[in-house]
């Protein structure tokens, strides 16, 4: 061994990706394809972590919970975006849309089925103890903590209407 010198074992990093990361690779793999719809989708999103970043009162690094919500807005707002360029038959922007909602959704965690969300709100409702659509509030407010970025905010109270009146 050199004088002055040290050996240096390396360890290998395992640990998961971030999504910002994961996000700058897909863009320069999207780049080198030339697809463009892709990459602008790619931006928007990268766009958005980035915003949240720089927000005042965030941590350097936005946690993984707070890149589900961020990207599940932006799913529900070109889903939004789809929908009403549909009623205006503006295909070709409904489209554009529907596309990005796409990408958006390759990084979303996996969503509950409906029948997934059914057990788990049976759940949750005998446990907040709700007797009827007076308590709504109270399994809402549980239902969303539990089912966060997993499920859509619309479908779980439209479920909880539905057993609640049942």
């Amino acid at each position: 061994m050199i004088r002055g010198f040290r050996s240096i074992t390396l360890k290998r990093n395992y640990t998961i990706m971030s999504l910002k990361t994961t996000i700058d690779n897909d863009i320069k793999k999207a780049m080198l394809a030339k697809n463009k719809e892709e990459l602008e989708a790619l931006r928007s999103i990268k766009s958005l972590i980035l915003l949240a970043e720089t927000e005042k009162g965030t941590a350097a690094e936005i946690s993984s919970e707070m890149e589900s919500k961020l990207l599940m807005k932006a799913a529900k707002q070109r889903k939004e975006s789809a929908e009403i360029f549909e009623k205006e038959g503006r295909k070709d922007l409904a489209q554009r849309e529907n596309f990005q909602l796409e990408v958006i959704s390759r990084y979303l965690p996996k969503q509950l089925s409906e029948g997934e969300i059914t057990e788990a709100l049976k759940g949750i409702i005998s446990s907040v103890g709700a007797k009827g659509p007076q308590d709504m509030g109270k399994v809402m407010g549980a239902a969303t903590k539990a089912m966060a970025g997993r499920a859509d905010g619309k479908m779980i109270s439209e479920i909880v209407k539905k057993l609640l009146t049942a």
